[in-house]
């Protein structure tokens, strides 16, 4: 029970935090290079920057202050959030109070937030510069899975601007986000700034889609709004990092409010999502899982119909990508990043044993971490979302998916955006703030963000902060999942009911 002590410090404290954290996002992206932010060459007629550069350090304590004092209003506001919400279908009484609040203004703020992530250049590391350099690659009848960045002409202004340790990479994103990169190669031409702004453009629509989405599903607005469109967490690592992860997310998210309706576009929008990324397959996992929960009767039609469209999707789209389309995703699978608690393990276990034989040690494990956390988040979660098909489909994509984003050996903070896509639709509990911790921590993790432009001391305070106390905050999380989930730590009363009526 929220105490008024907490109410006061809540309305006192979460505004001006949220207003100061956005503030510092938008001023790191609107400033010129510098350790956070790639420089991108000439504007063309897209936004510029500001002459002012930031230097090394004080970015990094920005960027820190900014994701910190977001976590702090993020979870100030949780603090109100009621015990149950409507969830995903049902359109009664709570979903027509959260419209009506939400009009006429309710759009104002998130629209504003897209327009001026749009006059920013994205930071926190420099993927954005490697989907340029796929799409520009594509565009001019090359292979991005078979042809590295540095196999290119060294004279081409948009590949070669691509950033160690990249330079020798090919992609490890699938066909539909190659396609998605290729377009806007097409439109930004041999300019980086115009090709990376019209990539920033589907970003922003996209985060705004996801709210659209989750509005519209029946969410109330108030824990939308804290989750997701006023998150600086999410909008830092997300919108303003410009990262793929956020498409594909939507995609996921319009194939799960789709799914109940029609199974057929819903399978057409899930084959989309896994073909920008292969591990969004969890939301098709999850939908058949939904259906054979709750709509046992019609299970073997809907899947048909599902697996067939989502058929239709994948296979043009791996055809046309070539042969090569896994290459790179086979190399990757045995990285182990800095801030997971993984990398702890595998620098202990080499030595004793050779690198290869501790990361083989490292991924079964981490096989058999991810299924424990299957089990320990589908206990928590239970009786959080709405006893529908859609319901169980939305939790099982949140289970599935956060499950193997904390168990990973590698992963990184934009991971975590088809869970916080998802989560809004459950109802508040403790499980709000084991993920804000470990989003908050990962979003530390990785700041300033790029490999490059650092001053010594700042890549060794850096370092240190993602190789030390983040992989324990790591394996807190890990303790407070299985805590939570034995002791039943849920602030659920009881189960939804399931939405009247279809």
């Amino acid at each position: 029970m929220t105490t008024p002590r907490l109410v006061v410090v809540r309305d006192r404290v979460a505004t001006p935090a949220l207003v100061v954290s956005f503030g510092l996002l938008l001023l790191v992206g609107v400033a010129g290079e510098s350790a956070a932010k790639p420089g991108l060459g000439p504007r063309g007629w897209a936004p510029g920057d500001l002459v002012w550069a930031p230097a090394p350090a004080l970015v990094t304590g920005l960027l820190w202050a900014a994701y910190l004092l977001g976590a702090v209003a993020v979870w100030l506001r949780l603090q109100g959030e009621p015990s149950v919400v409507s969830g995903v279908g049902m359109l009664g009484a709570v979903a027509a109070r959260s419209r009506r609040r939400l009009a006429p203004g309710g759009w104002a703020v998130p629209v504003a937030l897209g327009v001026l992530a749009l006059l920013t250049g994205p930071f926190g590391s420099a993927d954005h510069t490697n989907y340029a350099a796929y799409g520009r690659i594509s565009a001019l009848g090359g292979d991005p899975y078979l042809t590295p960045p540095s196999a290119w002409s060294p004279a081409d202004p948009v590949v070669s601007g691509v950033e160690p340790p990249w330079t020798d990479t090919v992609s490890v994103y699938g066909p539909f986000a190659t396609l998605l990169q290729t377009l806007t190669s097409h439109l930004g031409g041999s300019n980086v700034r115009e090709t990376v702004w019209c990539w920033q453009v589907l970003i922003v629509l996209a985060w705004l889609g996801v709210r659209f989405l989750l509005l519209r599903s029946g969410a109330t607005a108030r824990r939308v709004d804290t989750l997701w469109t006023l998150n600086p967490l999410v909008f830092g690592i997300g919108v303003l990092g410009a990262h793929v992860d956020l498409v594909a997310a939507a995609l996921g998210v319009v194939a799960l409010v789709l799914a109940a309706r029609n199974p057929l576009a819903a399978g057409l929008l899930a084959g989309l999502a896994v073909s920008c990324k292969v591990t969004y397959g969890v939301v098709g996992l999850a939908v058949l899982v939904g259906w054979w929960a709750h709509e046992r009767a019609s299970f073997t039609r809907r899947a048909l119909t599902f697996v067939a469209a989502a058929v239709v999707v994948v296979a043009p789209l791996h055809l046309w990508a070539g042969p090569h389309v896994f290459d790179q995703l086979d190399r990757a699978r045995r990285s182990i990043s800095f801030a997971t608690p993984w990398r702890l393990l595998y620098e202990l276990l080499t030595g004793p044993l050779t690198s290869g034989d501790a990361r083989t040690v490292v991924t079964w494990l981490a096989v058999a971490v991810a299924l424990l956390l299957v089990v320990l988040l589908a206990r928590l979660t239970r009786g959080l979302a709405p006893g529908t098909a859609t319901g169980a489909a939305v939790r099982w994509t949140l289970v599935l998916s956060t499950a193997y984003t904390l168990a990973a050996p590698y992963s990184l903070p934009w991971y975590d955006l088809l869970t916080w896509a998802t989560l809004p639709v459950l109802a508040a509990s403790v499980l709000d703030t084991i993920l804000l911790v470990r989003l908050a921590a990962m979003a530390v993790a990785y700041v300033p963000g790029r490999v490059v432009g650092m001053t010594p001391t700042v890549e060794r305070v850096s370092l240190w902060v993602r190789r030390t106390p983040v992989p324990y905050a790591g394996l807190l999380v890990w303790g407070w999942l299985t805590l939570a989930a034995t002791r039943g730590s849920s602030r659920t009363s009881e189960p939804r009911p399931p939405a009247p009526g279809r």
